[in-house]
């Protein structure tokens, strides 16, 4: 666990310096900090106002969420928090039946972890052709995954011994508890547009973002 942890640290720190030198390389000016647009023209980033002719917008994306289930990327993880994890979690629950999710949990099954996949649909990767669904479930199962489909989960709480997970079918009703050590919360993803003053450029968003 330590040794792949270690190699993650070390290929991220290398294409994050590789960035780094071609900005400097393409003499592209890198400012560090919160970018909030204040007018068409002009960008404020922490507080340095920056004017310009052109905006592009790539803020790229960040974790869907779910009601009541906060996300500390201690216990209850994202993507993100499930790659820093400093121990082999005993058990892990997995909330989205979808790429990632199944991804993170087959490498922590394969480390040790006992794996808890709960997905709202009554089948894997959703979205995806049906034979490539039941061949993926059969895999998963191999490396002794479990599946708990049709439900949602409605809540997470904390206790000393752990988390405890209230679920429930996904049409209502059929409660049922899971423990877990830790919860990763893999739902999808969402565009970031929070704090970003797209207002006042004139961009509307959608109602996913």
């Amino acid at each position: 666990h330590k040794g792949l942890m270690a190699s993650k640290d070390k290929t991220v720190d290398g294409l994050t310096q590789g960035i780094a030198y071609l900005f400097k390389k393409n003499k592209v000016d890198h400012i560090e900090g919160f970018g909030k647009i204040i007018d068409a023209g002009t960008v404020d980033v922490s507080g340095k106002k920056i004017s310009t002719k052109n905006i592009v917008i790539a803020t790229g994306s960040e974790v869907a969420t779910l009601p009541g289930i906060d996300i500390d990327e201690k216990t209850i993880v994202s993507s993100t928090g499930a790659l820093e994890l400093s121990k082999v979690p005993g058990k892990l629950l997995v909330i989205g039946g979808g790429v990632i999710g199944l991804e993170l949990g087959s490498v922590w099954r394969r480390l040790g972890s006992e794996v808890t996949v709960v997905e709202y649909l009554d089948h894997i990767l959703p979205g995806m052709d049906g034979e490539v669904q039941k061949t993926a479930a059969r895999v998963f199962k191999k490396q002794k995954m479990k599946f708990e489909l049709g439900r949602k989960v409605t809540g997470v709480s904390k206790s000393k011994s752990g988390l405890k997970v209230q679920t429930e079918a996904s049409k209502g009703g059929g409660e049922k508890e899971l423990d877990a050590d830790v919860v990763l919360v893999c739902i999808g993803r969402r565009p970031f547009t929070d704090g970003l003053g797209l207002g006042t450029a004139g961009v509307t968003t959608d109602k996913r973002g």
